[in-house]
């Protein structure tokens, strides 16, 4: 079996609760989705075929246990499940990277998620598969709304509470799109809000700058 790829690499985790722990990525090709401020556009399409073979030793030369899968959008390539759970089986701690369009019923139930839900700024919070949150385990599974204001804030937090994310997930994360000029605004609005979640916030960004692949 094969996977269409379009870059594997070892860097640091630039976001969620994992940020800062050395990581494998295995970056899909492809997405169903065509948000505003996508900072992955690269992904859409090209990349390689890979065999899962060649996919397995290149992260066996990196020897880190933890392994995200990303895109894109990895879960709409149907490979990506049994991939998943070879990666489990293999003993690796394993991330999913997911934009909540496609349904996680299938993935691995080791594998923890990274889901995030698209806020209208995005604009593709119509396509937001709503039974996902449903599924979330609340030992390791994590939900980000990535926001481009107080607008955007001020429906993540409804949706928040219409889902009970704050006990359904073990972390929610508010995510401002990088660069945004309402940054601290939207800190100070997190930080007075009383609840449950987190500033999220890309670190990798940071370090290699917004554009820099491979990081």
């Amino acid at each position: 079996m094969e996977l269409r790829v379009t870059e594997i690499f070892l860097s640091v985790q630039g976001e969620s609760t994992h940020a800062g722990r050395p990581c494998s990525f295995v970056r899909l090709t492809g997405c169903p989705m065509r948000c505003v401020w996508c900072d992955s556009e690269y992904t859409f399409t090209g990349g390689e075929k890979i065999p899962f073979e060649e996919i397995f030793a290149k992260l066996d030369e990196f020897g880190c246990g933890l392994v995200e899968v990303t895109g894109g959008e990895p879960l709409a390539q149907k490979n990506v499940f049994p991939f998943i759970k070879e990666l489990c089986d293999r003993g690796y701690e394993v991330l999913i990277e997911t934009g909540g369009y496609v349904s996680t019923e299938d993935v691995d139930k080791r594998a923890a998620l990274i889901l995030d839900v698209k806020c209208p700024a995005s604009g593709e919070a119509e396509r937001n598969h709503w039974p996902n949150l449903e599924r979330l385990n609340p030992e390791k599974d994590e939900v980000k709304f990535v926001v481009a204001d107080l607008e955007d804030w001020e429906w993540a937090k409804d949706v928040i509470g219409k889902h009970l994310l704050e006990k359904r997930a073990k972390a929610v994360l508010v995510s401002p799109v990088h660069g945004s000029p309402h940054l601290s605004e939207i800190a100070e609005a997190v930080a007075g809000s009383g609840m449950n979640v987190r500033l999220n916030l890309q670190i990798h960004k940071f370090v290699w700058g917004a554009d820099a692949k491979g990081r």
